[in-house]
């Protein structure tokens, strides 16, 4: 059996999790998530704690079980305490600003660009070249943080663009002649 899928889930207090027969639902006053459940896991609640098996002793019931396990686990974590990305604008002139779910970044082109935040991702820029993202689901955070980051990404010469706050960037030299 997988390592992770071997590990319970604690719910905390005030978080609801019910299983149906095709989906599972948490439920916190950060949110409301819902993922649908995967035949080759057996998912068990027993006062508090969530414990995932696999149907069957087949090598895809094995790794699925771990795979449903850490989804349910991110799941409660981010109804709790919720996940967040921070992007750095590294450049001259380059700066971001949020108004309400909005995100307008100057970054360099001839045009501002405008970035819409979905339902459920919030959006804040603590000084003109930091943004920080909010949010429940934790795919839905990093994905937003990859298209933000995908508009101008670092380029390797001077190292302008932006990044993720904990990226390192390799800076090539320049050509000699």
């Amino acid at each position: 059996m997988s390592r992770v899928g071997k590990l319970p889930v604690v719910v905390p207090a005030g978080v609801d999790v019910s299983l149906n027969n095709d989906q599972i639902s948490v439920k916190a006053s950060g949110g409301n998530l819902h993922l649908a459940q995967n035949a080759l896991v057996k998912i068990v609640n027993d006062a508090g704690k969530l414990s995932f098996q696999p149907a069957n002793d087949s090598r895809e019931a094995d790794a699925m079980s771990g795979t449903m396990r850490q989804l349910v686990n991110n799941m409660v974590v981010g109804v709790t305490k919720g996940f967040e990305k921070k992007l750095n604008l590294v450049g001259v002139g380059y700066k971001a600003q949020a108004t309400g779910n909005k995100l307008n970044l100057a970054v360099g082109y001839s045009h501002p660009v405008n970035i819409d935040m979905p339902a459920g991702i919030s959006v804040a820029t603590p000084t003109p070249t930091e943004i920080l993202i909010k949010g429940a689901d934790r795919q839905r955070v990093g994905q937003i943080a990859a298209e933000i980051r995908d508009v101008r990404p670092p380029e390797p010469y001077k190292g302008k663009g932006i990044r993720y706050s904990d990226e390192k960037i390799t800076i090539k030299e320049t050509k000699k002649k």
